[in-house]
């Protein structure tokens, strides 16, 4: 397997921590998302990906795109241990907590989100990061409150780690680095604490990576 990949891209990390809790080996190819205005941008890597995003894995003869789509190509293809619970009710459940950051909170706090709103818009860089935080505010106050339903354990479901964790963890380093205050997302918190812990997320993390700055 190769992963194209960037230490600090969100959709990047969670498809890093997919590849680990399956146990999966695969060569990271780093494609830095600002070096010389984005090596996304290039002739060679747009021929990968016609989106210019980052990850995207090639497993043997196969192409993937979109970090989603890849935990759950990695959850049919190698079915242990599971990003998506065996139950359907519990699938749903995951997939729902993990599109809320997903679908509704990284994509529009993404690096080409927040060079648009400064570069062509005209937004202050001081606006800039109170969008943000309203975006990172709304989808994790209700991530939080999900969490209080007896299917949360000692992870976003259960006691083991699913795509949600997945999906979750990156998007709490991003509010940190953008000075997000995350002191009252209380369940959020016990079950990052936990993941922290997981072999799979302490070889996933940014610092870790071998493009690491």
């Amino acid at each position: 397997m190769q992963l194209y990949d960037y230490f600090r891209s969100g959709a990047a990390y969670r498809t890093r921590i997919g590849l680990n809790i399956k146990g999966l080996e695969y060569e990271q190819i780093s494609v830095h998302l600002t070096k010389d205005g984005g090596e996304q941008y290039k002739a060679d890597y747009a021929a990968v990906n016609p989106q210019m995003l980052v990850p995207t894995l090639i497993d043997g003869d196969l192409k993937l795109t979109q970090s989603l789509a890849i935990m759950e190509y990695l959850d049919e293809v190698y079915p242990e241990p599971r990003l998506l619970p065996s139950d359907v009710a519990g699938r749903a459940r995951v997939r729902a907590l993990a599109q809320i950051i997903a679908c509704e909170v990284h994509p529009i706090n993404n690096l080409k989100v927040r060079l648009y709103l400064v570069d062509e818009m005209g937004v202050s860089p001081d606006d800039r990061k109170i969008w943000i935080a309203h975006w990172i505010s709304e989808g994790l106050t209700a991530y939080d409150k999900l969490l209080d339903d007896d299917a949360t354990g000692d992870f976003s479901h259960g006691d083991k780690p699913t795509m949600a964790d997945s999906c979750l963890i990156p998007q709490l380093y991003n509010a940190r680095l953008n000075g997000c205050d995350l002191s009252a997302y209380k369940n959020i918190l016990r079950v990052e604490e936990n993941c922290q812990a997981h072999p799979a997320f302490i070889k996933a993390h940014p610092d870790q990576q071998p493009d690491a700055e």
